[in-house]
């Protein structure tokens, strides 16, 4: 009997929003690709747009081979253990869909198997090529995929230097094998997917640049000099490539690619309160400082990788130097974790799918503290809250204090943690050991029972973060909401890749600080201080 391999992807930019799903079949043995699907499926979620491109996976498969055997690969962990037959399958819209992938096929001919995202990067394409018809007024066409060509790409690459997450060097040598993939270096309607298994930072085809001082005009308010800004852009990508890449690819929104303004660069800045980590020294030859900067605070320019290609700079800024013209005042999001309730001190997963605690007595204390804070400091303008009660209790502490109201922003929730709310990080290992590692291994991993995914939460985050920034550009703004949504803020200001969400400490009403500039930079300004709190 014939075995053929499907593998399949979906994606909602905001989740729900415009949403499409990707599937190819391919060849088990030579890896060639035996058909693609994709379409543009309008508003949905990411859970229905990942189910509707297994049905198009499945259904090519059996046009081409009605009685094959299949093996479905696919990177989302609850399409897999449903169709499996592990979990339940819950929501309404999806068992509809779920029983039609069923029927395809006799359920002993098809067997599901997860992968990790970047082994699933043909049908993510195609995904994307799908969403990004879409947001055009089109639907994808066959004609204009470059999906194939990319994943040929990606596989000589695989074969190439490797490294640690994050390294930056092994990152270039990806970026590089996937683009000597394509004639040129340029296709039309598609770019090479860089950074495969790594989640790194590209540093191919990266200067710097870097913004003169500013008067400094309070902690939060302050206009600091901006860092040289690393523009990753490859050479051979073109302006529809980036945006496309914006619009709900989670390496995308990691700075691999990035939206304009934001694309392949490293945010660096210099706190803007002592406490925090000790900087490196620079290194030698590194410029002097600029006006009201020590000598800790210099920064130094990112040497271009072996091989890079020139940086395109996709906002019309001035050579390498200091002398990038004015910006003009930043938005600046001062980034309140909401104070302890009872479960925090036990350290279990409280996130939006579970009882929605209230703060505890040490929380309100917490919240009395901040509000003193910050009313001492005098520069918060305006005051945004994640819908939940803990952050809701905490806001309105701090806005009693200020003499401000509160806007409630439901895209500033926490993660949904799924079946492990309310859980210990030791009792989910004991539960859930194999979906923990899979969590803890992939972005796009969800929690067991249907829980948000990290790539979930940074496609809601960032689209809450345009939102905002846009809505108070030059001011400064409390955001009080959760741990998953700051780390992800300050992961997406510095470019840094996902694995770094658990190399953050964030405490229980800390407070951090992120600018973000007209251009599209972001600049991090504080993380974790807690001395309000001593």
């Amino acid at each position: 009997m014939r075995e053929v391999v499907v593998e399949a992807d979906g994606g909602s930019r905001g989740n729900p929003g415009p949403a499409g799903y990707g599937a190819v079949v391919l060849d088990p043995v030579t890896g060639e690709t035996l058909a693609e699907r994709a379409e543009y499926i309008g508003v949905a979620t990411n859970n229905v747009a990942e189910y509707k491109g297994l049905v198009a996976g499945l259904k090519a498969a059996r046009e081409l081979f009605p009685d094959a055997r299949v093996h479905v690969r696919m990177d989302s962990k609850l399409v897999v253990e449903q169709m499996s037959g592990r979990w339940k399958i819950k929501h309404p819209d999806m068992k509809p869909l779920a029983a039609e992938a069923a029927r395809v096929f006799p359920a002993s001919q098809v067997r599901y198997e997860w992968i990790p995202r970047e082994k699933n990067k043909h049908a993510d394409r195609l995904a994307n090529e799908a969403m990004d018809a879409g947001k055009r007024g089109k639907q994808w066409e066959p004609s204009a995929s470059s999906a194939a060509l990319d994943a040929s790409a990606a596989r000589n690459a695989a074969t190439g230097p490797s490294g640690p997450p994050g390294d930056a060097t092994a990152g270039a040598a990806r970026a590089r094998a996937a683009l000597s993939g394509a004639a040129g270096g340029a296709r039309a309607g598609g770019g090479a997917s860089v950074g495969a298994g790594t989640g790194a930072g590209v540093a191919a085809g990266r200067s710097a640049a870097a913004g003169g001082s500013r008067p400094d005009d309070g902690l939060f308010g302050a206009d600091e000099a901006i860092a040289a800004q690393a523009r990753a852009s490859l050479a051979a990508a073109s302006t529809a490539e980036r945006e496309s890449a914006a619009s709900g690819d989670f390496e995308a929104e990691a700075g691999v690619l990035g939206h304009p303004g934001r694309s392949g660069r490293a945010a660096h800045g210099h706190p803007a309160e002592a406490g925090l980590a000790a900087p490196q020294a620079p290194s030698a030859g590194a410029p002097l400082a600029g006006p009201g900067q020590a000598a800790h605070d210099v920064l130094v320019p990112a040497p271009a990788a072996p091989g890079a290609e020139g940086a395109t700079r996709t906002s019309g800024t001035t050579a390498p130097g200091w002398g990038a013209p004015d910006m003009g005042v930043p938005a600046t999001f001062v980034l309140l974790r909401h104070g302890e309730t009872a479960l925090t001190p036990e350290k279990r997963f409280s996130g939006s799918g579970g009882t929605d605690p209230e703060l505890s007595a040490a929380g309100m204390r917490q919240a009395e503290a901040v509000a003193a804070a910050l009313a001492a400091r005098g520069t918060i303008q305006e005051i945004v809250s994640s819908p939940l009660k803990r952050c809701r209790q905490t806001a309105e502490t701090v806005a009693a204090g200020l003499g401000l109201d509160v806007r409630v922003e439901n895209g500033l929730r926490e993660a949904d943690f799924g079946a492990w709310e309310g859980l210990t990080f030791a009792e989910v290992r004991e539960r859930y050991a194999e979906d923990l590692d899979a969590w803890l291994a992939s972005p796009k991993a969800a929690p067991s029972g249907g829980g948000e995914s990290f790539a979930t939460v940074a496609r809601r985050v960032s689209a809450t973060r345009d939102r905002l920034t846009a809505a108070y550009a030059g001011r400064t703004v409390l955001l009080v909401t959760h741990v998953t949504p700051i780390k992800t803020l300050v992961r997406l200001a510095l470019g840094a890749p996902p694995e770094s969400l658990f190399r953050m400490e964030l405490s229980a009403a800390s407070l951090s600080a992120v600018a973000y500039y007209a251009d599209g930079n972001a600049s991090v300004r504080l993380l974790n201080d807690t001395w309000h709190l001593r």
